[in-house]
């Protein structure tokens, strides 16, 4: 089966025709790191879910999580926007298409949206909080013992994630290198720093002190 088992830890990967084309969708336009990422995004979102007894739409927070890296991907290098937005956006025009009712859509492109901002998507709707969870423990370990090592660990055996630190890293620098503008203000200006020779993050202090504004 090409898209594999459909179940660990006690989750199950919704089945529904949405979930199924989402899932085609990203297997199609994007590689094995991406997609192994975005499912455990997905698993980890929705075990992290039921740990804080939140009540949550199980396919809309898959859908968030397996586009939620898609503007890293080749295509949107010249968007000149952040990546979060242009998956956003491909996420939104996808569901619209199978005619997803617009609150609904809202949610995932919020959670795709900040998914890389810390402190404000676990005050927003479960499937916003849920992807941003399942991201901040698959890439920074946050909340790591939140998660038994049994679940962990099937979750793994599942998705595996060789190399997933240095590997996952090299993704976001080949994604937002392009525009490095869009880091400003971002924990993506990190990797630039780290990544790219030369980078020069901008300065929010810097920006207000030297704007037009004469006072």
């Amino acid at each position: 089966m090409a898209n594999g088992p459909s179940q660990a830890a006690d989750v199950s990967v919704p089945d529904t025709r949405l979930a199924v084309e989402a899932t085609e969708l990203v297997r199609d336009t994007t590689d094995d790191l991406v997609y192994h990422h975005s499912r455990r995004v997905f698993l980890f979102g929705a075990l992290q879910g039921r740990r804080r007894d939140l009540s949550f739409d199980p396919e809309l927070l898959y859908i968030g999580a397996m586009f939620h890296d898609l503007g890293l991907g080749e295509r949107f290098r010249s968007s000149g926007r952040r990546f979060e937005v242009d998956g956003a956006d491909e996420a939104r025009r996808f569901l619209q298409s199978h005619g997803v009712p617009e609150d609904s859509v809202r949610r995932v492109w919020t959670a795709i949206a900040l998914h890389t901002t810390p402190g404000i998507p676990a005050f927003m709707e479960p499937e916003v909080a849920l992807v941003t969870a399942g991201v901040e423990y698959d890439v920074l370990g946050i909340g790591y013992e939140d998660i038994s090592e049994a679940d962990r660990a099937e979750i793994v055996a599942l998705h595996p994630r060789p190399d997933f630190k240095r590997r996952i890293l090299a993704a976001f620098t080949d994604g937002i290198s392009p525009k490095p503008e869009t880091t400003f203000g971002n924990v993506k200006a990190d990797v630039l720093q780290h990544y790219v020779p030369g980078f020069e993050r901008g300065d929010f202090v810097r920006t207000i002190l030297d704007s037009p504004w004469p006072e």
